[in-house]
């Protein structure tokens, strides 16, 4: 009240809230007053969000559905498993709300892993993170997709013959069936410490989540602080921009795998030479240093014509454009992780309830679909739902 008039007695006026153990109906004072309109104070010690919903149902609906099918299944779910009756719309838009404030709490910087760089002890005595940036598609609806839905829908209620209220305004859908997402995530030596946080923005938004979460675990205080990624230029770039890592290493399953594809176009599929080759190639890069594999490279390609110096060529551009970040022996040497398998493994779980058949996402839905799955991956699923920012959601 800022007015300091004082507030008339409404009357009291019910409200229903879906809570654990059913749904309660309340009666509570209602007060007025002019230029201030109405409120219930109570609704505050009831809920701290004063939503429909209570804090115990927001939670077990969002964890149920990490693992779910479909929104509509992690309905049933509740029905049969708390005897929770809610539709799977409501549990859509109540999972997407959640989501998109996890996110939105990210994105401030408003993380709290629950440890920082002083915790990831090695064997030897220093402190070591690792710290990782991938990207994946995740499937979105088109703008065409949608159009479609919506002709649908109007030719079954015209035929329907009942009046019915008008349907929300059309959003825009996307413009490709795909978008690419960015994964970040930070973790000790051991990974019994994780951090995974998520976005789909662009290069520069990428690059400041990656600050956002190397400051929540003040990763310039680590003795040793290490990327490995793959050889994607713009990763690097925000890397070095926001200077996140003392060093930053080109995956070795990237380079072997691009190695690789050079093979089959040189050599064909089945050839017992090419294999021979791409083994003796990566021991190079393993065991002695890229000075080496470059110069053996520059030899096989003068004995190449066509199409096969060409696959060469395009080899040794990957390599030359990534040749600081191939420090392979030097990594070894040193007992640092050479893969960047922990960051990709990220990718698959946050996407888990994006991806399958007939599944369709607008981009910020998605976006808070995986936010929540970050939190679990991170280890943070309980000490999130304890904070402000989630009771409040």
């Amino acid at each position: 009240q800022t007015t300091g008039r004082r507030m008339r007695h409404k009357g009291r006026q019910e409200v229903s809230l879906l809570s654990v153990n059913g749904r309660v109906r309340l009666r509570r004072v209602r007060w007025h007053a002019k230029d201030e309109g109405s409120e219930t104070p109570i609704d505050a010690l009831l809920d701290r969000a004063a939503k429909t919903f209570s804090f115990g149902v927001r939670e077990m609906v969002c964890r149920l559905n990490l693992c779910s099918t479909s929104f509509r299944k992690t309905a049933e779910n509740l029905g049969r498993l708390a005897s929770i009756d809610v539709s799977g719309e409501s549990v859509r838009q109540l999972v997407e709300q959640e989501g998109k404030q996890a996110a939105q709490q990210v994105r401030r910087g408003r993380v709290n892993p629950g440890w920082d760089a002083s915790d990831c002890v090695t064997d030897d005595g220093k402190t070591r993170v690792y710290v990782g940036c991938d990207g994946v598609k995740v499937p979105l609806v088109t703008d065409q997709e949608k159009r479609k839905r919506r002709t649908t829908i109007k030719r079954k209620r015209q035929r329907s013959g009942k009046r019915r209220r008008a349907l929300e305004p059309l959003q825009a859908g996307a413009a490709d069936a795909f978008k690419e997402f960015r994964v970040v995530a930070a973790y000790d030596h051991q990974q019994s410490r994780r951090i995974v946080a998520v976005t789909s923005g662009d290069c520069q938004q990428t690059g400041r989540l990656m600050r956002n979460v190397a400051l929540a675990i003040k990763l310039p205080e680590a003795d040793e602080s290490i990327a490995s990624v793959d050889g994607a230029p713009w990763i690097r770039n925000q890397l070095e921009l926001h200077q996140i890592a003392d060093h930053i290493n080109l995956d070795y399953y990237h380079l072997k795998d691009y190695a690789q594809r050079t093979r089959r176009e040189v050599y064909g599929e089945e050839s017992e030479e090419g294999r021979a080759w791409l083994k003796e190639l990566m021991r190079r890069f393993l065991e002695e240093d890229v000075e080496s594999a470059w110069d053996d490279l520059m030899e096989w390609r003068k004995n190449l014509r066509g199409r096969k110096r060409k696959a060469a060529d395009r080899l040794l551009g990957y390599v030359a454009e990534r040749r600081d970040m191939i420090r392979y022996r030097e990594f070894r040497d040193r007992g640092w992780q050479i893969g960047s398998g922990p960051t990709e493994a990220q990718c698959k779980t946050t996407t888990l309830r994006l991806k399958g058949r007939g599944r369709r996402w607008d981009s910020p839905n998605a976006e808070a679909i995986m936010a929540l799955a970050a939190i679990e991956a991170s280890g943070q699923w309980n000490s999130w739902w304890a904070t402000p920012e989630a009771t409040a959601a």
